[in-house]
Formats: structure tokens, C-alpha cells, sequence
């Protein structure tokens, strides 16, 4: 994860320097939220059959960890659920080193 927090810090700093001064936030406020989505996605895939144990150590209660790691559903729709939104939060990125394209 590591390797690729760094080559995406490296993108989206660059995008944000080249578009940042843009008057339609809109695009970029949808751009941020499809990047940590993907994110998401990814290390719900990484986590495979231990993501029960792993949103557990995130803080998330038994029930919605349950739900989520039992779901038939795949990691793209899960990376969207709000169970999964609050363990993988906006603040659990920028922890990781992921730069917000909206924030100045």
C-alpha cells in the first residue's frame, strides 16, 4: 500500500498544482471522491477473508464488520458502504499520505 500511496501522492500533487486554481470544484470534489473509493476498493480486495478482523481493528462494531465481510457483494459496491466508508474514512488517508484534491 505504501508503494502506492506514493505514486498516487505523486499524480495527485501534480494535478492539484496544475488544475487547483479552477473555478469548477465539482470535478474535482468527484475525482477525490472516485480515488478514495478505488482505494477502498483495492485494499478491500488486499484484506480478502481477514476484512472482518482488519474493520474490527479500525473501530467498526461486530454487526457491520460482520455484514461486510459476509456480503456476496463485490469490493467495488462494499467500497461504497457506509460501514466500510467509516473504518476506511477521508481522515484514514490523509493518515496514509493521500492528498486531498479539494482541500487547500
Amino acid at each position: 500500500m505504501n508503494h502506492i500511496v506514493s505514486d498516487l501522492r505523486s499524480y495527485l500533487l501534480g494535478w492539484k498544482g496544475y488544475f487547483g486554481f479552477s473555478e469548477v470544484k465539482s470535478t474535482m470534489i468527484d475525482l477525490d471522491k472516485w480515488i478514495r473509493r478505488k482505494l477502498r476498493c483495492y485494499i478491500l480486495k488486499q484484506w480478502g477473508r481477514s476484512g472482518y478482523r482488519r474493520l474490527r481493528k479500525l473501530g467498526i462494531g461486530r454487526r457491520g464488520a460482520w455484514n461486510v465481510a459476509k456480503s456476496a457483494r463485490g469490493p467495488w459496491r462494499l467500497s461504497n458502504h457506509i460501514t466500510v466508508r467509516k473504518g476506511l474514512s477521508n481522515k484514514y488517508f490523509k493518515e496514509l499520505g493521500v492528498p486531498s484534491l479539494v482541500e487547500c
